[in-house]
This record gives structure tokens, sequence and C-alpha cells, in this order.
């Protein structure tokens, strides 16, 4: 697993394939790029495909600071910079979503296309509330517990019912390594803070917005909120939960790299 350094941190990424424009995969809350799964293989057919984790995440530096979705588009700007990708295709997912925003309207150049997925633009009363229990479960009884939380949450119900094997070997994943809490609550702390609807007309690359009809972390109407506020931004949906990329491997692939071949 290649490191760069960037700034104050060192940032440790997953890479594959050998040919075709970069595209970066921006993982969710938590923060570690392998996380993608089946999506680094796929998109690396034709893709040079490129997945760090996040600052405090994953085998990167675990700073004692800088936990803000601006800071880290700041780090992933530094990333592309610093390997000479830049423009790539980044498609984010959940947090990777958020930190694309701030991506598209203050580092343009990094971007050549957008994919916006299962992210939100703005928290409300819903979405604070979830991030809060998330946060007590931690705290109270320890990492297991808040995975196992968070895949009632991450997961759509059919895919719980259908795949229990899978749920399970993903809480198995996620609850291995090492964990700082001081570290996992600053982070929740900051996908509550994010803010950038107000800012959205301003992206001007092209941009695809993807949601699971079953996400139940940040329902569809927070898409729908995007959609309205970035003119000409594409938009699909798939049968899944909040992890489509993961439920719906072959489908997420395909929506995604159509929308990447149109803007080629």
């Amino acid at each position: 697993m290649p490191e760069i350094a960037v700034g104050d941190i060192t940032l440790h990424y997953e890479q594959a394939g050998e040919r075709g424009s970069p595209v970066l995969l921006l993982t969710g809350l938590g923060g570690v790029g392998r996380s993608w799964g089946p999506q680094i293989a796929l998109f690396a057919r034709d893709h040079r495909v490129f997945a760090p984790d996040h600052r405090g995440a994953g085998a990167s530096t675990k700073a004692r600071d800088g936990y803000s979705i601006e800071r880290h588009a700041d780090d992933i700007a530094s990333f592309v910079g610093a390997l000479g990708l830049g423009p790539v295709h980044l498609v984010g997912l959940s947090t990777g979503g958020a930190i694309g925003q701030v991506l598209a309207l203050d580092h343009r150049d990094t971007i050549a296309t957008l994919t916006l997925a299962s992210t939100w633009a703005r928290a409300d009363a819903y979405f604070r509330r979830q991030m809060e229990a998330r946060k007590r479960t931690l705290v109270d009884s320890g990492l297991r517990a808040g995975v196992e939380t968070n895949a009632l949450f991450l997961f759509s119900p059919e895919f719980h019912r259908e795949h229990p094997e899978r749920i399970e070997a993903w809480v198995e994943a996620s609850s291995s390594g090492s964990f700082n809490r001081e570290i996992a609550l600053a982070r929740i702390d900051m996908v509550m803070a994010h803010d950038q609807l107000a800012r959205l007309g301003g992206i001007s690359c092209p941009v695809l917005i993807v949601v699971g009809k079953r996400d139940a972390c940040t329902p569809m109407y927070f898409s729908e909120e995007l959609r309205a506020a970035i003119r000409g931004a594409e938009f699909a949906t798939l049968e899944a939960g909040h992890f489509s990329c993961l439920e719906k491997p072959e489908e997420f692939h395909r929506c995604v790299a159509a929308f990447i071949d149109r803007h080629e």
C-alpha cells in the first residue's frame, strides 16, 4: 500500500489499474480506501484508480487536528497535485461526497467530473440525531457496538435479510484494527458541521448524483436537494441502501462508468 506526504500528514492509498484516466474513489466516514471493495477492481478495468485513507483513518496519519470537511478537501487537492493526477474523475461516497463538493468549489482544477453518491449538502434534524446516537454508542459501548448499530443505517433491510453473512463480514472488518475514540468523535462532528448547500450553484464540472432508494443514513431527499442546487446535474437511483456501491456493485459501476465515459 503506497503512501505520500501531503502537508502535515502522510496519506496511504490503494492503487489499481495501469491505463486510462485517473479515478479517485473517496470513501465515507470510516475513511478507509479499501472499503470501496469490488469498485476498485471494477474501475481498474479501464482507469487508473486511487483510493486514499482519509486523515485520521486507516493507515494515514492520526493527526491531532484538521477534522473538517474543508481541511480534508485541502488534503485531497494536495494528494492529487503530489501524484500529478489532475484533473481526476472523483467518485465521492457519503463523507467523500461532502469533500467532493468542496473540492469542486474551491479546487476546481483537480476535478474533471464529480459523482456524489449517498451524500448530503446540509445536515438536518434527522441527520444530526442519527449522528449523535452514533457518538453515544461509541462512547458508552465501544467500537464493535457502534459498527453493529451503523450497519442498520448503512445497508438496506433487504440486504440484511438476504446477505447476513456479508453484513457480518463487514462488521468484522470495520471493527478490526486500531481505534482512536477522540478522532472518531471529531469526524462525526465534522460531518454534522458540513454545509455547502448555498454554494452548490457554483459547481461547474459535470455532476452525477447517485442514491439508493432504501438509504436510511442520507435519505433520498438529500440527493434531491443536491440535484435542485447543482445546474445540469444528472441523477440516478438504485434499489439499495446507503452502500449502494457494495449492495449493487455492478449496477453502481455501470452507472458511474457510463457517466465518466460521456465526459472523457
